[in-house]
């Protein structure tokens, strides 16, 4: 592992009296795939909003190879090279795929248009699973092709770090092996990832690191697997009596 791409120092997130992210630091290494794992409301998809912007942190600090990107709005954010999916999947449902994917490109870290643009629309597309359904509206896709759309179009920003909520929530089994397998590529391609997941079997397989959040804080950060034996890990998933 190279130097740290994202930082995160001290980082605090309120919302009125309550602390959502409450004092927060890690870094995330250049080419690694960092597990963000904790009991549901435990401020996982609050760090994913203030690393992408969609929030701004109350207090701390948020560096993207190392340069300050705290507070700032989320489309300068996504020009700099941070791209994310969505818990609940956010595409256009007025665009086909390929137009949907074009749009990854337009809009992120390396920018294309044009021809270039559709056919690296076609390329990933391809890549996730939905090679040659460029026209198909969306509106009529399943679920799991609409979390593989979502994911080409994170993609065609180029992203310099990939932020991925829960992806995988909501698979089969067989689609679930589908969707571990790609990340894996995508890992082994040396994109620097940030996962949110709560499938432990994707987790251990998958990250090279976890950091452990439970009520706004960081409990844990290390080895997956030192780290999911953890004493305070258990207690915080499954509660005293199995700590």
């Amino acid at each position: 592992m190279s130097a740290a791409i994202l930082s995160l120092d001290h980082a605090t997130k309120a919302f009125g009296g309550l602390i959502a992210v409450n004092d927060l630091s890690f870094t995330l290494q250049d080419g690694e795939l960092l597990g963000l794992i904790g009991p549901n409301g435990s401020g996982k998809t609050t760090v994913l909003n203030l690393i992408s912007g969609a929030l701004k942190p109350t207090s701390g600090s948020i560096s993207l190879g190392g340069s300050e990107i705290a507070g700032q709005p989320a489309h300068k954010i996504a020009r700099l090279g941070i791209a994310r999916t969505f818990q609940l999947v956010r595409i256009l449902p007025s665009l086909t795929a390929e137009q949907n994917v074009v749009a990854g490109g337009v809009f992120g870290h390396v920018r294309t248009w044009g021809g270039e643009a559709h056919e690296m629309a076609r390329i990933l597309l391809d890549r996730v699973g939905l090679g040659g359904r460029g026209d198909s509206p969306t509106s009529s896709m399943t679920y799991i092709d609409q979390k593989r759309l979502e994911l080409a179009r994170a993609l065609a920003a180029n992203p310099r770090v990939l932020l991925l909520d829960e992806w995988l929530a909501g698979l089969n089994p067989s689609e679930l092996k589908i969707g571990i397998d790609l990340i894996r590529e995508l890992r082994n391609d040396g994109i620097s990832i940030i996962m949110v997941e709560h499938v432990m079997d994707a987790i251990r397989s998958l990250c090279d690191r976890c950091v452990v959040m439970s009520s706004g804080l960081k409990i844990a950060d290390g080895d997956v697997h030192g780290v999911l034996a953890d004493p305070e890990v258990i207690r915080a998933y499954l509660g005293d009596d199995h700590a």
